[in-house]
């Protein structure tokens, strides 16, 4: 069903990069998801309501929380598809973010509804009337949202869509939030006992406030700054380490302005000796191969490494030991000496992972040290710099 409405709606389906066809795939996934959840709701709320069950009625107004969440979703894929404008150059692929975020707010509120609503069921009980249409709707209702979570995770992992991923996470927690529901008039059955569809109904909404936690923060993450994927990462260093010439990479920084919307700045390593042209034309080559290839912008900033001194390639081997003894986490670059008449200046950077909890003045003095300890003509000048992936 999935690959026919694809078929169907999606024109050029496998150029996802294109911010249109990622947006026909927000379009399909919201439209679907607001018709599958709409007629859910109206046939929960109705069945709920005739029965005086608010374990149902909770669980329709769930569905209806989610075709909420799936309006908001579409809003927010339509307006990440607008081109970039002089106010916004980088593009508006953030609103799929913020959508994602009000969809958990959304989610949330009510849930804390629903909790307050089965309390008071749960604290003063009354008897459901047992139907097999009830059965039949809500068994109904796992199948759709049991294809719901497949349609949702499909279409996620096509264009790589998080928000979309979430809510295909949300699908599979209402089916196991309605089996509860199925589980409690069972319950209620064979025991004769009402508080069962308090008790089902006050299990949903916590299940459903802690759902719309975890999704706030996933939501959350790439809005405050997360660091980059480490699979991303590594195919970035394989494919920068791949061409001739180049000896080393460092301060990687991802800029995510959105799906789609990713910026990577770093600096090369080549050898000094090296023509600036030739370098400076291979730099140009990396950059237009990642754009046609991986489809992000890249700008590269070029470190001379020298390799014709014999000293300064010991010291670097060196100091690259003694940062690593220090912590296998730490990493040196940039490394040069600097000679005068009374001392040599070292002078390298040391890359600190974020959230490191050493001071840097115990860092320098190590440095320091470990260059006494060398000669004591060298004098170490050490810049230090936070690791961003």
């Amino acid at each position: 069903m999935t690959a026919l409405l694809i078929r169907l709606f999606i024109r050029e389906p496998d150029h996802t990069d294109d911010r249109r066809v990622r947006a026909a795939y927000g379009n399909l996934a919201g439209g679907v998801g607001i018709f599958c959840n709409v007629l859910l709701f109206l046939g929960k709320y109705l069945l709920g309501t005739l029965l005086g069950s608010i374990a149902i009625t909770a669980d329709a107004i769930n569905n209806l929380s989610d075709a909420s969440g799936n309006i908001v979703s579409l809003i927010g894929f339509r307006l990440g598809a607008k081109k970039p404008d002089p106010k916004h150059p980088y593009g508006h692929a953030r609103y799929e973010y913020l959508a994602g975020l009000v969809v958990c707010v959304i989610i949330l509120a009510i849930g804390l509804s629903l909790a307050k609503e089965s309390l008071g069921k749960l604290l003063h009980p009354s008897r459901i009337s047992f139907s097999w249409i009830t059965v039949g709707i809500l068994l109904a209702s796992v199948l759709v949202k049991l294809w719901l979570f497949l349609f949702y995770r499909a279409i996620g992992r096509k264009i790589d869509s998080e928000t979309l991923l979430c809510t295909a996470a949300d699908s599979r927690n209402d089916v196991l939030s309605t089996g509860a529901v199925l589980l409690s008039i069972g319950l209620s059955q064979l025991t004769g006992r009402a508080f069962w569809d308090g008790l089902t109904g006050l299990l949903v909404a916590v299940f459903i406030l802690v759902s719309g936690f975890l999704l706030l923060r996933d939501t959350l993450s790439p809005l405050v700054g997360e660091a980059p994927n480490r699979e991303f990462v590594e195919r970035i260093e394989r494919k920068v380490l791949s061409y001739p010439g180049v000896m080393g990479m460092h301060n990687l920084m991802v800029h995510d302005y959105g799906p789609g919307h990713v910026f990577i700045s770093l600096h090369v390593e080549f050898p000094a000796e090296v023509d600036v042209l030739e370098a400076h034309d291979l730099i140009d080559r990396i950059e237009h191969d990642f754009l046609v290839e991986e489809h992000v912008l890249v700008t590269i900033h070029y470190d001379p490494i020298v390799t014709s001194d014999a000293r300064v390639a010991e010291l670097r081997a060196y100091f690259e030991e003694a940062a690593h003894a220090f912590d296998p986490r730490l990493t040196i670059h940039d490394l040069r000496l600097v000679p005068g008449t009374t001392h040599t200046n070292i002078v390298f950077d040391c890359v600190l992972p974020a959230g490191y909890d050493r001071t840097e003045q115990e860092l320098l003095t190590y440095f320091e040290e470990k260059a006494k300890e060398r000669s004591p003509e060298y004098v170490c000048v050490v810049e230090i710099e936070q690791d961003y992936v």
